[in-house]
């Protein structure tokens, strides 16, 4: 469920797309639940750690993840976020223990397009496929970069893109645990990310 939403704006892209797409080196991705999602793990009796090299981060503002970039290739579209696609790999993972059972998440890929986040995983072994499972926000995000010239690598910060559930994540949420406390509407988790874009050849 977690895995697409980690590698929006990172990843390794097909042949067709390496002409139009640069690069992401020197990345993070910070993942950041909610309060009513942390509510729910807890009625859950879920705890969530973090498989290094990913860090598990607790703070005033509560509970996140946040993992290296691996490798990253995509177009940010930084003069409109909401065009922003690409794929995603990461490292580390997320390990989830309840008394149902634990789960251990790795190997994340993602791909992002017209706003919606799909992509695959590793569960306890096996390999994952995930259909349209997170609506990303872009244009609610707040986007910093660089001041270089036209063409040269930049630094690249994009903070809070408010993440919601597709109805295909609702479905197998209430398939899986029973009927969601959320809704498509309800912002399950915040993402930051940074790092060095290098824009494709000309």
């Amino acid at each position: 469920m977690a895995a697409p939403l980690l590698a929006q704006f990172t990843g390794t892209a097909s042949a067709a797309a390496d002409e139009k797409w640069g690069t992401i080196s020197e990345g993070w991705v910070e993942v950041r639940w909610t309060e009513q999602v942390q509510a729910e793990l807890d009625r859950l009796g879920a705890v969530v750690e973090a498989v290094a090299p990913a860090e598990l981060i607790k703070d005033h503002s509560g509970s996140a993840v946040r993992f290296p970039v691996r490798s990253g290739k995509g177009d940010p579209s930084l003069k409109s976020l909401p065009k922003a696609e690409g794929d995603g790999v990461l490292d580390g993972g997320i390990a989830v223990r309840t008394p149902a059972g634990n789960a251990r998440v790795v190997s994340l890929q993602s791909a992002l397009k017209d706003g919606l986040a799909s992509g695959k995983c590793v569960v306890n072994g096996v390999d994952i496929g995930h259909r349209s499972v997170f609506r990303c926000v872009l244009s609610e995000g707040l986007l910093t970069t660089g001041n270089v010239p036209v063409g040269q690598p930049l630094k690249v910060r994009i903070n809070k893109v408010p993440l919601h559930a597709t109805p295909e994540l609702l479905e197998v949420y209430a398939a899986t645990v029973g009927t969601p406390v959320f809704t498509a509407d309800t912002v399950l988790a915040h993402v930051t990310a940074e790092g060095v874009y290098t824009p494709p050849k000309s």
